[in-house]
């Protein structure tokens, strides 16, 4: 669940159906734990269905991409409730920081490493989805570092989690309809890239900014 101190800046936590889900959970004394926890598995299910793309055939690659993408988008609202219900609602646990960075951390890697394993035959594959993996929790890891040094936590792209998982969403559909123009995975290969490119430049940018104010003190 996300925390106060830690908390990413969301203009969907002030809509309706955000407010609406999040009594829902509160009536049900669903604890923010265990809806951070639930996001796993949303994650897990949004990594497998990646993973199985590269070898199925065409009508069964589209419905993996679906499911691929309902399990990111599961994933990212289960991100959300759980602060709102933690926070808004009033059930903050004194685990809470472990629960609300730890399973991000995990899913950030069910979804990215399986795309290397579904372009494996394109170069660099392989390579390319352990890359994103292992950025996408340095970015985390930075951003930590900075509260660590007493400083107000950055959630600033340019790959930041929701703007990955936002690519990936794109890449995904697009990837449904690639067939008929480029090499099946394609376009999942090119967001690798992408995403990898853009962690990188998170990590430097936010990296920057922590030295910067630390030595302007």
């Amino acid at each position: 669940m996300e925390t106060v101190t830690a908390r990413r800046p969301l203009k969907s936590r002030d809509t309706g159906w955000a407010k609406a889900m999040a009594r829902a959970l509160l009536k049900l004394r669903v604890s923010p734990n265990v809806i951070s926890v639930i996001s796993v598995v949303f994650a897990a299910g949004a990594g497998a269905a990646l993973f199985f793309t590269g070898s199925a055939p065409p009508p069964r690659r589209m419905v993996l991409l679906l499911l691929a993408v309902a399990g990111i988008q599961l994933r990212l609202l289960s991100n959300l409730l759980d602060g709102m219900v933690a926070v808004e609602g009033g059930l903050k646990t004194k685990s809470g920081e472990v629960f609300n960075d730890l399973p991000d951390r995990i899913s950030d890697a069910l979804i990215l490493v399986p795309i290397g394993y579904a372009v494996y035959g394109l170069p660099w594959g392989l390579a390319l989805g352990w890359c994103a993996g292992l950025l996408a929790v340095f970015t985390a890891y930075v951003r930590m570092l900075g509260g660590a040094a007493g400083l107000k936590q950055s959630f600033a792209g340019p790959m930041a989690k929701q703007q990955r998982m936002a690519v990936l969403t794109v890449a995904c559909v697009a990837s449904i309809f690639e067939a008929r123009f480029l090499r099946t995975g394609a376009v999942l290969w090119a967001t690798l890239i992408l995403i990898n490119l853009g962690c990188v430049a998170t990590i430097v940018r936010r990296t920057a900014a922590i030295v910067r104010e630390l030595e302007s003190r």
